[in-house]
């Protein structure tokens, strides 16, 4: 490339004469033969000169041009031509031809991309911003792939009619709506549901972010919107999916957020374009978010996203439906059921759901073992639950007694009151911020909570501080009940200012404070002796927990010190365990056929061996036949 540089743009030169046979001469040499009429021609460039003499001799010679040298030379009548010196075609030059070639090509580009920008006003890519676009022959994703949501997918199910046959809604005069929110918490499958409704419909897919509209630069945010629509128009019918709306559809006008004109010039962009003087037949929008309360009223006027599909957390035949589904991808024991996995998850999302099974797999790999059996999938569990165990944190006898009575309080609290979910673990290992912890799991799904349920919950919560008050005195008490007091009176505030539940508040919602509308400032909705009167109901709440788990160990004592035996032994125990140790010494002795005591020493609750177990994998589809579900 270089050399047809220089050959391009090198100088048609005439190649200069030899200097063979050409003589040298001094400048008073060549003034004498021009006096005498000697030289014929001379040829002058710039400080050389060339000629021949009348008898035909070659000469050299450097001069001095001025008005004395050239009139003397037309006076004698000497042939003279002047001509422009050429020079060589250097390395500078190369290198000055080089960079405007550089130039010119930067140039081009730029020309290039404006061209590309439809017409925005600036650098395509920049203005378009991050959309993703996915054509109908590369979606995979089908309702078939989405687990846990069955009555989410049945109400966008007419979505994915309406973009396969349009014409069968316009014939009848029908109106489909434009855009669909769909609201839930992380992690339920929002993103994976617009996929499969464009997968369903055979339609592309148009995915962006709402914080990829706001940018810095005035007007960027609009521009994208604007690039947004018209690529959806040359593609329609079509599905946009808006992840994460709730960054460019805040409410306008202060409040949640605060004021931002790019934002809101972002908004206002995407509003017209939504329901503008423009049609978009053909278009459906879809958005996600966890944060419906903080959007902008006129995103959810009929017109615009007039539908919210709600996305719940799976209950326990979803749990089974994820988990089966992800077992299908490692390979387990047959000890592994999914439905017993899905019992002992209540309250997990299909993200953490695909976690644990994940997490299991991890740990079996880990041990160089095969399969992953169900030790593996209850210690995922209690890792996401609990944390990871803390096997190097030093601790006391004492500081370990004190944990095991602290435990045994909240465990004795659990087993003895009524309407509370049964134990499934309590250890006096450390685990994440907790020097112990006694693990709770429902046996079936909850809607709603009762006040009889809230007051035992707040007596469990107090049992580990009612524990050292009574085996200790007030005296020995630590700080290991913060977490405790935490949730007691979360629990109690609830209830007086949320739930109802208090006669004295009555049933009125008494929130922190309510949202701000036109511009005003968040103001609390509670008068200062309301405010007081909530304080007192909740601290009396907490009292009467704490009165009640004072009374249920008083009357266990001896079942107490069974239990914290036993923790001080084993370290961790099940909840079928802790229930033989409440009932009787003797029953959780013939159960564990128990020999001499093991030494106080922090021990890992998970040992797994690094042998490969004899059991074969198998499908995640086929159960276990007559497998109790209840021993976890």
């Amino acid at each position: 490339m270089l050399a047809a540089i220089f050959i391009i743009f090198s100088p048609n030169e005439k190649k200069a004469p030899s200097n063979d046979n050409v003589k040298v001469l001094d400048y008073s040499e060549l003034m004498t033969l021009v006096r005498t009429g000697e030289v014929e021609n001379l040829t002058i460039m710039g400080d050389q000169a060339r000629g021949k003499t009348k008898g035909g001799e070659a000469f050299m010679v450097n001069v001095v041009i001025s008005n004395l040298f050239l009139e003397q030379l037309d006076k004698s009548g000497v042939k003279t031509k002047f001509e422009r010196p050429q020079p060589a075609f250097g390395i500078s030059r190369a290198l000055d031809l080089l960079g405007t070639f550089l130039w010119f090509a930067i140039l081009f580009m730029i020309f290039r991309s404006m061209k590309g920008g439809g017409g925005l006003g600036g650098l395509g890519g920049f203005m378009r911003g991050n959309t993703r676009v996915v054509e109908p022959k590369t979606t995979k994703v089908m309702f078939t792939d989405v687990l846990g949501i069955a009555e989410a997918k049945k109400e966008v199910s007419e979505i994915v009619d309406f973009l396969s046959d349009p014409e069968k809604y316009s014939r009848i005069g029908a109106k489909i709506p434009k855009g669909v929110l769909l609201v839930g918490p992380p992690g339920t499958g929002k993103t994976l549901l617009a996929r499969a409704i464009a997968g369903e419909a055979g339609v592309p897919f148009l995915s962006i972010s709402g914080s990829d509209f706001v940018e810095m630069f005035v007007g960027v945010g609009a521009s994208r919107v604007r690039s947004l629509f018209e690529s959806a128009k040359k593609r329609a019918p079509c599905l946009i999916f808006i992840d994460e709306i709730d960054a460019v559809g805040r409410q306008r006008g202060g409040g949640f957020g605060g004021g931002n004109d790019e934002r809101e010039q972002t908004l206002n962009a995407l509003l017209v374009e939504m329901d503008g003087f423009e049609t978009n037949e053909g278009i459906i929008i879809v958005a996600a978010t966890n944060r419906s309360d903080v959007l902008d009223d006129a995103l959810l006027r009929p017109g615009r996203f007039d539908r919210q599909v709600h996305i719940p957390l799976p209950d326990i035949k979803g749990r089974e439906e994820i988990v089966a589904k992800y077992l299908k991808q490692i390979k387990i024991a047959t000890d592994v059921d999914a439905e017993v996995i899905a019992r002992g998850t209540p309250g997990f999302s299909g993200a953490e759901l695909a976690n644990l099974v994940n997490e299991a797999a991890l740990m079996a790999a880990r041990f160089n073992k095969k399969v992953a059996t169900q030790k593996e999938f209850d210690f995922a569990r209690d890792k996401i639950l609990m944390g990871v165990e803390r096997k190097s944190l030093s601790m006391t006898k004492d500081e370990i007694k004190m944990t095991a009575y602290h435990e045994a309080g909240h465990a004795i609290c659990s087993v003895v009151l009524p309407e509370v979910d049964p134990i499934h673990k309590i250890t006096i290992v450390p685990r994440g911020g907790a020097l112990g912890m006694v693990q709770h799991l429902p046996e079936r799904d909850k809607v709603s909570r009762n006040i009889t349920e809230i007051k035992n919950n707040i007596a469990v919560a107090m049992g580990g501080r009612a524990a050292e008050e009574i085996f200790f005195g007030a005296g020995k008490i630590t700080t290991g009940a913060e977490s405790d007091i935490f949730q007691a009176t979360r629990l109690a505030r609830l209830s007086c200012t949320r739930w109802g539940l208090n006669d004295k508040l009555g049933h009125v919602f008494y929130g922190e404070s309510m949202p701000a509308y036109d511009g005003q400032s968040a103001k609390t909705n509670v008068s200062d002796e309301t405010a007081k009167l909530i304080d007192l109901e909740v601290k009396s709440m907490v009292d009467a927990g704490h009165k009640l788990a004072r009374e249920t160990i008083m009357k266990n004592k001896a079942a107490i010190e069974r239990l914290v035996a036993a923790l001080l032994e084993h370290e961790t125990l099940g909840g079928d365990e802790v229930k033989l140790i409440v009932s009787g010494k003797e029953a959780f002795k013939k159960k564990h056929d128990a020999g001499a005591k093991k030494p106080l020493v922090r021990t890992s609750t998970f040992a797994p061996t690094v042998a490969a177990p004899t059991a074969e994998p198998k499908s995640a589809d086929k159960k276990k036949k007559g497998k109790d579900a209840e021993s976890e």
